[in-house]
Order: C-alpha cells, then structure tokens, then sequence
C-alpha cells in the first residue's frame, strides 16, 4: 500500500506561483502513476494533473495544461505541481493521489491527506 504525504501548500496571491510536492512510499514504486486532485468549498473533488511512472507521459484536465505543470523524480519517489498564474478559483485542498493508469482519474485511489492552497484576490 503506498503512502502518499503532500507538502507546499499555502496562503498566496492572485498571479503567483506554487510549487506542490508530494513523496510517495510503500508499493512498487514503477507499477502505479501519480497525481494530483483538488476539492474547492462546497465542490467534489475533481481531477488536475497525473504521471504515468516511465516514461513521463502526462495528462491534464482541461484547460489547466497551460499554468499547471506535473513532474517527477523518480530517486526521490516525489511528484511535484508547479502552479502558475494562480487564480482565487485554484483555492482548494489539493490532494497527492495513486492510480493505475495515469490518463484515467477513476483509477486513482490511494490519497494523501491533502494541502490547503488559498489564492486571495
């Protein structure tokens, strides 16, 4: 079973950026992708960003590719979220996630705690 904890999140203001990092442990660190989740107030949570192990294939939900970057490092077992031109909508729990196939979110079910991630206007 992998564990997942996530770290970097923080109050920031509208047009900055934010580096998320996540370290995985446990389970076989080449057979499951990485990614990332946000659940907002009041909202369920939804898919950003995923990594599939080797290669680095990545996948995004719409529209977030262009200010959202996912990577990797695989010495280090870490994945990381570069958030750029961050808006008060991206306010949200982000949440570092485990799943069998990077480009479909259904197969994520293995969660770290979550960072809380607050962009004021």
């Amino acid at each position: 079973q992998v564990q997942l904890v996530e770290s970097g999140g923080r109050l920031v203001q509208a047009g900055d950026s934010l580096r998320l990092s996540c370290v995985a442990s446990g389970g076989t660190f080449n057979s499951y992708a990485l990614g990332w989740f946000r659940q907002a107030p009041g909202k369920v949570r939804e898919f950003v960003a995923a990594i599939s192990w080797n290669p680095d294939n990545t996948y995004y939900a719409d529209g977030l590719s262009g200010r959202f970057t996912i990577s990797k490092d695989n010495a280090k077992n870490t994945v990381g979220l570069q958030m750029n031109s961050l808006k008060p909508e991206d306010t949200a729990v982000y949440y570092c996630a485990a799943g069998s196939h990077y480009s479909d979110p259904r197969t994520f079910g293995s969660w770290g705690q979550g960072t809380q991630v607050t962009v004021s206007s």
